[in-house]
């Protein structure tokens, strides 16, 4: 091999390992939300119960799972919770503005008609509390189906 071929295969792996080592990824955080899906098949009837699900969100730092406990009424939402444990300190302010804001969004509506975008200031949490939605339906739809 000749000088200037070795030279530029030392300078390639050189710069491979250096732009490697900047890439961050051995701190990178690996964790993926959750991709669950955002809608479903399920549509009222709905069986009268509480019902409890997670969801998680990605966030600009780590990804984020919140609990949903909603009580449905005849298709109606009469009460919901949501109780994360945020890792990331933005996530904690938003996660409680959100958790502070929800009932206001969502008690007395139809769960077909829940629409959560932005609550309180906080969009990213309505990402995991949407795919608690989908999960409660189905299993509500499931347990109407087998009533």
């Amino acid at each position: 091999m000749s000088p200037v071929r070795t030279g530029t295969a030392l300078l390639s792996v050189a710069g491979a390992l250096l732009l490697a080592g900047c890439s961050g990824a051995a701190d990178a955080d690996t964790r993926q939300a959750d991709p669950a899906p955002t809608s479903t098949d399920a549509t009222a009837p709905y069986a009268d119960g509480t019902y409890t699900a997670e969801g998680s969100y990605q966030t600009p730092e780590t990804v984020e799972t919140i609990s949903v406990t909603m009580t449905l009424s005849d298709d109606v939402v009469t009460a919901v919770e949501v109780v994360g444990d945020p890792v990331a300190p933005e996530s904690i302010r938003f996660q409680g503005q959100f958790t502070a804001g929800i009932a206001d969004v969502v008690v007395g509506k139809k769960l077909d008609e829940l629409e959560v975008d932005r609550v309180a200031g906080s969009s990213l949490t309505s990402g995991g509390f949407d795919q608690a939605v989908v999960r409660i339906k189905d299993e509500a739809a499931a347990a109407a189906a087998t009533e």
